[in-house]
């Protein structure tokens, strides 16, 4: 019997058979949550991987390089949005028994926080004039505007991807719901890496004009994914929406939890570790900007390049663990790689060799993608007797306010350095703009080197948690819950 079947079905058919070949964990859909909607789904990464980029990559650098801010201003501003990420635990946690008239749980806080990040990109660049005007007297609002406008997109994106990984958990059968979270996590970095390649296009020829049209196309771009992602994914729910479930205690599970020494020295290490990685998201494109001379579209695609080698290891790190990996040997040779890194960002800035530079920020990605994935896969093996939401939001917890905290602390200690070289405290000899960088550089590899000190020892701890098993014997790997 012969079908009608147009070259357009056609090409769909061997476009979804590319995808489920090469794109990593697309193997996850099922027939009540098929690829199509499942990428769908997956669009509210995309707009928090663009938050994060203009951020953490272009906003930083615009505002110490362009628009002369002390680095610690706006490493502080930096970190705003992460005063909202040890939250995630409880924003989850109340969107788990959310009461609404029509039975939604995830969908309200998602549009919540949608509204939140819009609303923070809309007025953002009326901040940026004020700050950036010269003679102008009300800059101190300026300064306020930013952090107020950087607490809202923090705050928004927080919320949105929060509700939104529950959503996807919601959806998915239970056996595919580790690998459909990890998947959308894969959509996100996939996301900051086309951000980065975009803005860096599209910042090519910098204006202070086509900043502002930059910040406002993602502020519309935000609404419209988001709403993309939302329709038609949570169903009404009347038995829901009539009943009312009284959310457990969680503080003899708390207790139990912090008495395990071995959860106590993961938690360390995923805080050092984090740490070290973090401390430097608010000054690698400053330091390409003033030590090797790049231009601001060549120091955006820094977090292309970065994003690129994050998605590299954790595709690989998720091959590997699905056939029997250690993760605690992921996360430690995630931070010796780290090492590495940082000596490839200091060598190039003493050498002038942009392509070091480039190497190493590949390399940050790289290590510490293994490392997350390493240490979040450890934590998902402590995440038994019910409490895996406990486990993981630990690890989210500890992540959170040691990245917000390292990336503080980096800027400050930039800004010290620097001081102490104008004042003449340190020698002639070291009086270049990448002294102040290499301070903390090298403050990241002691940090990584403590990392390996307190990583090392859960590699030979024998009652370490195990993963769940699939039938085969073979673990199952994911990231439930990412955060």
């Amino acid at each position: 019997m012969a079908t009608n079947r147009s070259p357009i079905d056609d090409l769909k058919q061997i476009g979804m058979q590319l995808l489920i070949r090469f794109l990593p964990f697309a193997d996850a859909a099922t027939d009540d949550l098929p690829l199509p909607r499942l990428l769908r789904l997956s669009l509210f990464q995309i707009s928090v991987g663009a938050a994060i980029v203009l951020l953490n990559g272009t906003l930083n650098r615009v505002m110490v390089v362009e628009l002369g801010m002390p680095v610690w201003l706006v490493s502080l501003m930096v970190a705003l949005p992460l005063v909202f990420a040890p939250l995630r635990a409880l924003i989850g946690h109340r969107s788990d028994y959310h009461h609404s008239a029509f039975g939604l749980r995830r969908v309200p806080y998602i549009w919540w926080g949608t509204l939140l990040q819009f609303g923070g990109f809309a007025f953002m660049p009326f901040a940026l004039l004020l700050m950036s005007a010269e003679g102008n007297n009300m800059a101190i609002l300026g300064y306020i505007a930013a952090a107020a406008a950087f607490l809202l997109v923090g705050a928004g994106l927080h919320t949105t991807q929060t509700a939104g990984l529950a959503l996807a958990t919601d959806l998915a059968p239970k056996d595919t719901r580790p690998r459909v979270v990890a998947l959308l996590y894969v959509t996100l970095l996939v996301g900051m890496l086309l951000s980065a390649v975009i803005y860096g296009l599209l910042l090519r020829d910098f204006t202070q004009v086509k900043l502002i049209q930059v910040i406002q196309g993602t502020a519309g771009l935000t609404i419209f994914l988001n709403l993309t992602a939302l329709w038609r994914q949570e169903a009404i729910d009347s038995k829901r929406a009539a009943s009312r479930i009284r959310a457990p205690k969680f503080s003899s599970s708390w207790k139990a939890f912090v008495e395990d020494r071995y959860a106590a020295r993961l938690l360390i290490a995923v805080g050092l570790g984090t740490a070290a990685f973090s401390m430097q998201d608010i000054l690698l494109e400053p330091y390409g900007g003033e030590v090797l001379g790049l231009t601001v579209s060549q120091t955006t695609l820094l977090t292309a390049i970065w994003a690129g080698g994050t998605l590299i290891a954790f595709s690989l790190a998720g091959w590997l663990l699905t056939r029997g990996g250690d993760p605690n040997r992921f996360a430690m040779v995630g931070a010796a790689l780290g090492v590495f890194a940082f000596v490839a960002v200091i060598v190039a800035g003493t050498l002038d060799m942009p392509w070091l530079f480039r190497t190493g920020a590949w390399l940050i990605g790289f290590g510490g993608g293994l490392f997350a994935v390493g240490t979040l896969t450890a934590a998902m093996g402590l995440a038994h007797g019910g409490h895996s939401g406990l486990a993981l939001g630990a690890w989210g917890a500890v992540q959170a306010t040691a990245q917000g905290g390292a990336i503080f602390l980096g800027g400050t200690i930039r800004d010290i350095a620097s001081f102490m070289v104008e004042e003449g405290w340190i020698g002639s000899d070291m009086s270049g703009p990448a002294f102040s960088y290499g301070v903390v550089y090298y403050l990241e590899i002691i940090l990584l080197l403590a990392t390996l000190v307190v990583v090392f020892p859960l590699l030979f701890k024998k009652n370490q948690p195990k993963l769940d098993t699939a039938q085969g014997g073979e673990k199952k790997f994911g990231i439930s819950e990412m955060l």
